[in-house]
């Protein structure tokens, strides 16, 4: 009886199992403070903001202040415009100087030249640019490569190196004092930055929407005008813009290739001189009336002109 409870007794009782070791204790690490993070965050970004403005500023500041002063001598009187030291605000406003500029003879013709010029010279970059940036991009040769490179160096090159070989070109030919050679000599300066800007907008745009209109019945030509234009409409409209104003503000081909008849404004407003010197008044009168046009084409465009600058910009 004993030998069976002692065996029944060792039979119920298991071994246990050896206890594992106790593991290390875990290191707490200090928590970090989100909001100390979040307000350092903060604090980079605010004085990132004030520089960027602050350096936004000053560019305004240094880029508009000639254009305010020269709005603001436009106003002042004849004594004032020539003051020592000069005054930024004139002490009587009048509107003498915009009547005499205004009034002076040939002044009214200039403008219509100016204008005439630079609509002429920006159609003209835009024809040749349009093709020519076109079959660069779609057909990418090797000549291609090197005629878009060669119209940037060409670019870079004084406008003094080729102004007086095309003043006597134009003399041979009996163009001399006429708009028509003023907007080619004009045109020779826009069409290469032209074509490198049209360029980049036509790399912008995918070919699968040519393929696509091929696929449909256009022929190349087809696809280039329906679909394509549309398309750049933007960095069409920015391309006009700077050809235009590279014609509008154009002043040496102007003084070599004019005389009398198709004189433009700056030519005009470089003459205004009297006997006793420049007339700074009158001067800076038709120059602020000078600078309308301009930024009423921008205004007109301006929707234009941010689609195609950002034209491009998201892909895929």
């Amino acid at each position: 009886m004993r030998v069976a409870e002692k065996t029944t007794h060792d039979a119920g009782t298991l071994p246990t199992a050896p206890t594992a070791p106790s593991a290390a204790p875990a290191v707490v690490r200090p928590r970090r403070r989100r909001g100390t993070n979040r307000e350092g965050l903060e604090a980079g970004r605010r004085g990132t903001r004030t520089l960027l403005w602050t350096l936004l500023a000053a560019a305004m500041v240094l880029y508009g202040f000639p254009f305010l002063y020269l709005l603001f001598t436009s106003f002042k009187t004849p004594i004032d415009t020539i003051a020592v030291p000069p005054t930024i605000l004139p002490r009587e406003w009048t509107l003498e100087n915009y009547a005499n500029a205004l009034g002076r003879s040939g002044v009214p013709a200039s403008f219509i030249n100016s204008i005439q010029t630079a609509v002429i010279s920006t159609v003209l970059s835009l024809v040749l640019a349009v093709p020519a940036a076109y079959g660069i991009t779609r057909y990418k040769t090797l000549s291609g490569r090197i005629f878009i490179m060669a119209a940037l160096v060409t670019r870079m090159v004084p406008p003094v190196a080729i102004g007086i070989p095309l003043a006597a070109m134009m003399g041979t030919l009996g163009l001399s004092d006429t708009p028509i050679a003023l907007s080619i000599a004009h045109t020779t300066i826009s069409l290469p930055l032209s074509i490198w800007l049209m360029s980049s907008f036509f790399e912008a745009v995918p070919q699968d929407l040519e393929e696509a209109a091929t696929v449909d019945g256009c022929s190349r030509l087809g696809a280039l005008w329906r679909v394509v234009i549309p398309v750049v409409s933007g960095g069409i409209a920015v391309t006009a813009i700077f050809a235009f104003l590279a014609s509008w503000n154009e002043f040496l081909f102007a003084l070599l290739m004019t005389a009398i008849r198709s004189q433009t404004t700056p030519v005009v407003i470089a003459n205004f001189q009297t006997q006793f010197g420049l007339d700074w008044g009158s001067m800076t009168a038709l120059a602020a009336v000078y600078s309308i046009p301009v930024i009423l084409l921008t205004l007109l465009l301006q929707r234009k002109i941010v689609a195609g600058m950002t034209l491009g910009a998201v892909k895929g």
